[in-house]
């Protein structure tokens, strides 16, 4: 049968040019993440053939071959596991089969990104390119009679052929460049798998040795005491494909009704796909050593979905197929110790390591935030963990941090959502808690908008927007600054402006009422007590969750020049039509200070073009 050639999906040419052009810094990663792969083939048979054994006939030890032949400047990568079929070459060296792709691409294109990130879209195999002038892929599946040869040069097109392997399992074969030669020395390879795969937990042979080249044994099954910072990094590499260094580890083994054994990673890098739905945490489960499923449905909560590592039981049956594991209690108790003993971990290390955690922080607390709303259970332990910008401090502030610093009558952790601190420091809500002192919370992130509804209260007080209406700021006014309340009392505005505004707007508000929030603008809008606050409104109109908005209130500044100028034309003949325009003016600044949009931008520039002309004759 002759070979047929097929080209590569548009993503993986693009791919493959950025990993041999500009990203690895070092070359002799492809060894490691081709005997990385062999590893996950190896695990994946040992699962399969707890059921069915017969896989296993004939070589039931599993076993990774690292061949040299210097005449050939080759180095092929062996192993004795799950192997492919056709369409598996095809799909798994031809294709990257996950959403997002184009767009990290770019991105790495755009920003010349390292490889960081790039392992967890399981493209690990591409590195062997940045050595290899070809690579050759033979495979065979366990319990499958053909075999197949999957060839390319990494220019755009592969080949597949059927090919001729005796025995299950599949042999990488990469056909080194010129130039390329430290890698064809037995002492240099024997260095690179003690360096990377020392942890691997199937031995590697190298060129027939009788000793293999790593220790292989479960990392996790030994003592702390015994395992280098070093082999807890290659590990971090190997279990999530990852190339960066983890922000913090967590090895740990749990003994009593139910034992496991778990070494957890927490990324120094946000995953690209954070935040796809698809998405699912990279937790490994083992039983007994045994590889089960790296998607374990029910093993770790969705807002710890950035987790990597190992866990594996002692209690579990070795038969278990992963539909039973979505279901089963033996996981439920699992699962809820692993996510005491992250939000342990991480608690020690925010108090330890405050500059450390910070960096967590940023790159995991919105995963962390959704955990407030979706995990009753454990909402307190996360709320420790929160850190937020706030109107007091350059830095992250902590909800006990916030607490220690409220005023004098103060009952309510104040906050405002929306685009960045930045638009959120110039917000007119803010002008009277600035004034008094009183800190607000900068919320940014979409899960912001839910979390604090959620949650309720942090050590007995309230979370309250400060788009929303109300008199707290006015009871700290009152005890704080009672004094200076009776020697500069605010002017009142008059009940004609107030009707005349109401008769102006009609439907458009819910009410218009004097302000306590403003110090320095005329206007802003506000959501009444039992109303949806503005930015969640926002939000879930942008997502068509929401066809009718809800009016909001109008309040005024009584303070504001134009708003004291305005008092008394009210109370002049004529006033209700010669400052409508101006009402309205005032209520679409205070849409678009709130980041709304105009209902109708045409009737708004008609009357700013009317007001203008009339202030400059």
């Amino acid at each position: 049968m002759s070979a047929e050639q097929m080209h590569f999906k548009a993503e993986v040419s693009h791919l493959l040019d950025i990993v041999v052009h500009s990203l690895y810094s070092d070359k002799e990663v492809f060894l490691r993440e081709l005997i990385s792969n062999a590893s996950d083939a190896c695990d994946k048979l040992r699962y399969e053939a707890v059921t069915q054994p017969e896989l296993l006939n004939g070589d039931p030890e599993f076993k990774i071959n690292v061949t040299l032949d210097q005449k050939a400047r080759t180095i092929t990568v062996s192993d004795n596991g799950i192997g492919m079929t056709r369409d598996e070459l095809v799909e798994n060296l031809g294709t990257i089969a996950r959403s997002g792709t184009s767009a990290f691409l770019e991105h790495l294109k755009e920003k010349k990104a390292d490889v960081t990130q790039i392992g967890q879209f399981g493209v690990g195999f591409y590195a062997a390119f940045m050595v290899a002038e070809a690579v050759e892929v033979t495979s065979r599946k366990a319990g499958a009679e053909e075999s197949w040869t999957w060839e390319s040069d990494g220019k755009g097109d592969f080949t597949v052929e059927e090919a001729a392997k005796p025995a299950r399992g599949t042999d990488v074969v990469v056909y080194l460049k010129q130039g390329e030669d430290e890698f064809t020395t037995l002492d240099r390879l024997r260095t690179i798998i003690a360096k990377y795969s020392d942890h691997i937990a199937i031995p590697v042979i190298l060129n027939n040795e009788e000793k293999p080249a790593n220790r292989a044994g479960a990392l996790w099954l030994r003592p702390k005491n015994e395992i280098t910072s070093e082999q807890y990094k290659e590990f971090y590499h190997h279990v999530a494909h990852a190339y960066d260094d983890a922000a913090l580890i967590m090895h740990w083994r749990a003994e009593g009704r139910i034992e496991y054994s778990g070494l957890l990673f927490i990324p120094g890098m946000r995953p690209f796909d954070l935040f796809d739905p698809k998405r699912a945490h990279g937790v490994k489960l083992y039983v007994k050593r045994v590889f089960v499923t790296d998607q374990a449905e029910g093993l770790i909560p969705p807002w710890l979905r950035f987790l990597r590592g190992v866990v594996d039981s002692e209690d579990l049956p070795l038969n278990v197929s992963r539909e039973m594991l979505q279901n089963n209690p033996v996981v439920a108790k699992i699962r809820h110790g692993v996510t005491k003993k992250v939000l342990s971990d991480l608690k020690k290390f925010a108090a330890d390591k405050p500059e450390d955690y910070a960096k967590v922080w940023e790159n995991f607390g919105a995963v962390l935030k959704e955990g407030i709303y979706e995990d009753i259970e454990h909402r307190a332990e996360i709320a420790e963990l929160v850190r937020c910008r706030s109107t007091a401090s350059d830095g992250w502030v902590s909800l006990s941090d916030y607490i220690k610093r409220m005023k004098e009558g103060q009952t309510s952790i104040f906050y405002i959502c929306g685009e960045s601190v930045e638009k959120l420091q110039r917000n007119p809500h803010l002008e009277g808690f600035k004034s008094k002192g009183v800190e607000v919370l900068l919320l940014t992130e979409t899960v912001d908008d839910f979390w604090p509804g959620a949650m309720g209260e942090y050590q007995g007080k309230a979370f309250k927007s400060v788009t929303r209406s109300g008199e707290d700021l006015g009871k700290v006014s009152e005890e704080k600054s009672q004094q200076d309340k009776k020697e500069k009392s605010p002017p009142e505005a008059s009940s004609e402006l107030i009707a005349l505004l109401k008769l102006a707007l009609g439907d458009a508000v819910k009410d218009v009422r004097t302000s306590e929030r403003l110090t320095s603008s005329p206007v802003c809008l506000t959501a009444d007590e039992g109303d949806i606050d503005i930015n969640l409104e926002r939000f879930l109109k942008q997502h068509n969750q929401i066809r009718t908005p809800s009016k909001r209130i109008l309040e005024i500044n009584p303070a504001h020049p134009l708003i004291e100028q305005m008092a008394r034309r009210a109370k002049e003949p004529g006033a209700a039509e010669s400052l409508k325009d101006i009402a309205w003016i005032l209520f679409d600044q205070a849409r678009l200070l709130d980041g709304d949009t105009l209902s109708d931008p045409v009737a708004f520039s008609e009357r700013l073009g009317a007001v203008l002309k009339k202030a400059v004759s």
